[in-house]
Order: C-alpha cells, then sequence, then structure tokens
C-alpha cells in the first residue's frame, strides 16, 4: 500500500553491484526487529550489493556500531523499533538514536538508511515492518535509501 505523497525509489537489481553495505539491527522487540534486519538484507542484496549484518542489544547501541561500520563500508542500514511506553524513557531512546544516526553520515560522507521506527503501539510498527498486509517496508525503504545515495554520491564523486 502506498503512501500518498511519498515518492517512490527503487535501485534497479544490479545497480549496486560492487557496494559493501552493512545492516546492523537492534534486538529489542524482536518480532519487528527480525523483518526490519531480513528486508534490509534482501534489498541490499537485490540490488546487487555485497552485505554483511549484525545485531546489537537495543537501539541506543546503534550509533556506535553504525560510527564504526561507516568506517568500512559504503553505505550502512540501522534498523531497530522503539515502542512508546508509560515513561519519557521512550523520547530519550528516540531523541538521541536519531541525533547518533543523523550526525553520523554527514561526519563520515558514508549514507546511513534509518529504518528505526518509533511507534506508538505494536500495530503501528507490525503495519510498517514489511510483510504480507503491511502499509510500510522500513527495512527496505532504509537499505534503499542508503543505496540510493550511496549511487548518487558515486556518481557525483565521478563528475
Amino acid at each position: 500500500m502506498a503512501n500518498a505523497g511519498v515518492p517512490t525509489i527503487h535501485v534497479p537489481k544490479g545497480a549496486a553491484d560492487g557496494l559493501r553495505v552493512a545492516v546492523i539491527s537492534a534486538t529489542w522487540n524482536q518480532e519487528i526487529t527480525d523483518r526490519l534486519h531480513a528486508r534490509a538484507i534482501e534489498t541490499a542484496k537485490a540490488a546487487g550489493a555485497s552485505v554483511k549484518n549484525w545485531r546489537v542489544a537495543g537501539c541506543l547501541e546503534l550509533p556506535v556500531a553504525v560510527a564504526e561500520a561507516v568506517k568500512h563500508f559504503d553505505a550502512v542500514v540501522a534498523t531497530g523499533c522503539v515502542i512508546e511506553g508509560e515513561t519519557e524513557h521512550f523520547r530519550v531512546v528516540c531523541d538521541a538514536v536519531t541525533q547518533g544516526l543523523t550526525r553520523i553520515p554527514l561526519d563520515s560522507g558514508v549514507p546511513v538508511g534509518n529504518g528505526v521506527l518509533t511507534v506508538q503501539n505494536q500495530q503501528q510498527a507490525i503495519d510498517r515492518a514489511g510483510g504480507e498486509n503491511a502499509y510500510e517496508d522500513k527495512g527496505a525503504d532504509s537499505a534503499t535509501a542508503a543505496l540510493h545515495t550511496a549511487l548518487l554520491l558515486r556518481d557525483i564523486a565521478n563528475s
């Protein structure tokens, strides 16, 4: 199901040949994060990228792992899921992860696909994790964004 106003970006099969991509995913909320992780890997491989993947405990650990991965890969995809609870911990985690994952590509020049879901409940996470009857596929979307940006940066560098 497509979102109105959201652009559709596709990286064709073979377009990412030669690109090395890291996929790093949190394990917290595993039902969701397993799907995000798998969809990111499938999408990068389908485009022709060479993929290595790792798991971290939770979303707060993503920025430090991603910061290391950008030293060795052409693009990195980070996925995870933070579901709002009854305390302010949700906002603290969301803010820290977003700031870290936003800063890393600016500092390194390596694209980072941010596939971290920040949702109010389990159903919203399921609806965005891809798969049959899912509203969105954020694992695939974040991989596509990272690949597309890596290819754009390569094109700019070769201009």
